[in-house]
């Protein structure tokens, strides 16, 4: 017995660095639930090797699965993030692990597989959460445990086409942000702790921001916060300090963006965005007047590594699928 059409449902699939998700959206394009698993991480770790992370997915996979509320009949369609970025030399093992899942599953139900990005889940996700309306063009920040990066986004049919204008040399943002705070015995990821732990700052450390060319760098404010911190400075001010200088960087990666290509509309995504002192500290500076931007944060919730966007990504192109098969239908007719 065939569903009815409005009932429809994509899988979406992502096995990113830390967290196993899967997420279900109607045909119609309203999300209707998400399930995640943070990947366990040793105390006093800064992270997992691949190969450890690829073998906590397949214990992860099937319960989180069980956990999503959806449809009882099977999806009409599967898409999952393969590769880190929408680029042909971008690769990373741990998303074998969803795209594996994702081929079997679309085998044995006999549904179409699309694949995308992780990177273009973030985008997709930001823009579904942001209110931000839907442009040919626009720049967009990614800023997680692995990326820190500034974007041109085309918008085409089913994705996006992506040009890298500026990026990271070194440390990405996150990376900066768990570094710091497992030295202060934080837990990893230490994005949230941190944050909590820099609004009981009284005086801020001050750090400078690295931002030459197209090229952040956080590798030399890294040694000076651990330094700061062995020398007795309160962890609370050194948080505070390390938020300030995040977004003293970001603002100036955004400024020579929008110089090079004139686009006044910045999206930003990935886990860092969801901090509430660097939106709003982007936000006073870059929304004033005398500026003019328009910033986009994805929900705090879609912020962080997840399947949603990668979900509505397959909404698009199961979409796209039907009207070429309809096209194709009425010419044979």
């Amino acid at each position: 017995m065939n569903p009815k059409p409005d009932s429809s449902w994509i899988l979406g699939i992502d096995t990113s660095n830390y967290t196993t998700s899967v997420a279900a959206v109607s045909v119609s394009g309203d999300f209707l639930n998400q399930s995640r698993q943070l990947l366990p991480v040793a105390s006093g770790e800064r992270g997992l090797r691949q190969s450890d992370a690829v073998f906590a997915h397949l214990k992860a996979i099937d319960y989180v699965f069980s956990l999503l509320q959806h449809p009882k009949h099977p999806p009409v369609a599967i898409g999952v993030s393969d590769r880190p970025r929408a680029l042909s030399q971008s690769y990373m093992p741990v998303f074998l692990v969803g795209l594996q899942f994702a081929k079997v599953m679309s085998q044995i139900l006999q549904v179409p597989l699309f694949l995308y990005s992780h990177q273009e889940g973030h985008i997709e996700a930001g823009f579904r959460s942001s209110n931000m309306p839907e442009l040919s063009s626009f720049l967009a920040l990614h800023l997680s445990g692995g990326t820190t990066e500034l974007l041109q986004i085309d918008r085409h049919t089913t994705g996006y086409h992506e040009k890298i204008l500026a990026e990271t040399s070194d440390l990405s943002a996150g990376q900066f942000i768990d570094r710091i705070g497992v030295a202060m015995g934080l837990p990893f990821p230490s994005g949230p702790s941190l944050e909590i732990l820099a609004r009981q700052s009284t005086q801020p450390v001050r750090f400078p921001s690295s931002f030459k060319g197209s090229q952040v760098s956080f590798s030399g404010v890294e040694t000076q916060a651990l330094r700061a911190l062995d020398k007795g400075a309160n962890p609370s001010d050194v948080a505070r300090g390390i938020e300030a200088c995040i977004s003293a960087t970001l603002e100036k990666m955004i400024l020579f963006a929008q110089k090079q290509t004139k686009l006044p509309d910045v999206l930003i995504v990935g886990g860092v965005a969801s901090n509430q002192f660097i939106r709003q500290r982007l936000r006073h500076r870059l929304e004033h007047p005398a500026v003019s931007l328009k910033l986009y944060f994805a929900s705090p919730d879609w912020s962080s590594d997840n399947a949603v966007g990668t979900a509505f990504l397959g909404v698009r192109s199961y979409q796209n699928l039907l009207a070429q098969r309809k096209d194709l239908n009425h010419g044979t007719t």
